[in-house]
């Protein structure tokens, strides 16, 4: 029997390749007693010649099960591509499957929630950089939120401690005897209005409150060119600078350097994620870390957790950062020292 091109296979399909019923390889395929082992190879043979591959979903939410957990993520960094490889990792390890939902500049967080609703999902996972998605989901099924703070009390969240990587990071810069440090703020999602304030505060308590200005950035590597031009342009250049991410830090390496600006002898610059970029050799950032993995690890076990039942202590899981310094930053005037790869606690 020849593949029925543009078409996928049937069980029924199986069953006239194989010479068998329809009811014979539904037994086969879902693995129950009934069939003796001569058929049942004979059968997985012929699913294999023309390419049947069991409809898993289907049968799944035939039993009211689907063991699929919803995420919702945005276009926002290498970093949250990190939290998606480590969800895949953690869900699969939980035998459970994600499916993605993405918010794109002309397509909501809210929009990207309530597909899920449509698939099934047993849980769902934020990722995204708003809020829009909680009210959406919330009470309906168990969310987890990666990231940021979240009021409602039906809420899990696994999130890094903004306050503290920013201490980190001023604190560094200030032991170097930085006092103009500007942040580069990352836009009106509820994680940069986090470091935005934290940043802020941290300042102010370090006496540095002079030296305190925020400038328009974003996400993205174009963000951060953005925001050189408007370091360059400023009346009161700063000698150092905190990026939102490491994607914008990268853009305002790359753009002042073409400037005449030499990082760090002029300027120090400090990321944050320690995301794959921050480790290349000619941006080599100094950066706020943050694990990915256990984050993704931590949200996925929540999840299944909540779906289990089990009894819950605290909804909200705060992780601590670290500060790997590299050679982006160094003294005014200075050049860096030799690489340190050091893990600030």
């Amino acid at each position: 029997m020849a593949r029925n091109e543009g078409r996928r296979p049937t069980l029924e399909d199986v069953a006239a390749h194989a010479g068998v019923s329809r009811a014979l390889v539904s037994i086969v395929m879902r693995g129950v007693a009934g069939a003796s082992a001569e058929t049942r190879e004979r059968v997985l043979a012929a699913a294999a010649e023309i390419g049947y591959r069991p409809d898993t979903r289907a049968r799944l939410l035939a039993s009211g099960n689907s063991r699929q957990i919803g995420v919702v993520f945005g276009m926002a960094g290498r970093f949250h591509a990190e939290l998606l490889d480590g969800l895949y990792v953690a869900a699969e390890k939980a035998r459970y499957e994600l499916i993605l939902s993405a918010m794109t500049p002309t397509r909501d967080e809210r929009t990207a929630a309530e597909t899920l609703l449509g698939f099934r999902c047993e849980a769902v996972i934020l990722l995204g950089p708003g809020l829009e998605g909680v009210p959406v989901l919330a009470g309906r099924l168990p969310v987890t939120v990666i990231g940021w703070r979240v009021a409602d009390p039906s809420v899990d969240v696994v999130r890094t401690a903004d306050d503290e990587g920013m201490r980190l990071a001023v604190d560094h810069l200030a032991g170097l005897g930085h006092r103009e440090i500007t942040y580069v703020d990352g836009g009106s999602g509820a994680i940069a209005t986090a470091r935005r304030r934290a940043y802020r505060a941290v300042m102010r308590r370090r006496g540095l409150g002079d030296g305190l200005r925020v400038i328009p950035g974003g996400d993205s590597l174009d963000a951060g060119v953005a925001a050189a031009r408007l370091v360059l342009d400023g009346e009161r250049r700063p000698t150092a600078l905190i990026a939102y991410n490491d994607d914008v830090a990268a853009g305002l390496v790359e753009s002042l350097g073409s400037a005449g600006i030499r990082v760090p002898r002029d300027m120090s610059i400090v990321g944050w994620d320690d995301s794959p970029p921050a480790r290349l050799p000619h941006l080599n950032l100094t950066t706020v870390q943050q694990d990915p993995v256990e984050m993704s690890r931590l949200a996925v076990e929540r999840s299944v957790s909540r779906l289990r039942g089990e009894t819950i202590g605290q909804r909200e899981i705060v992780l601590s950062p670290g500060l790997i310094i590299r050679t982006s930053t160094a003294a005014l005037g200075h050049d860096a020292p030799p690489e340190r790869g050091d893990r600030t606690p």
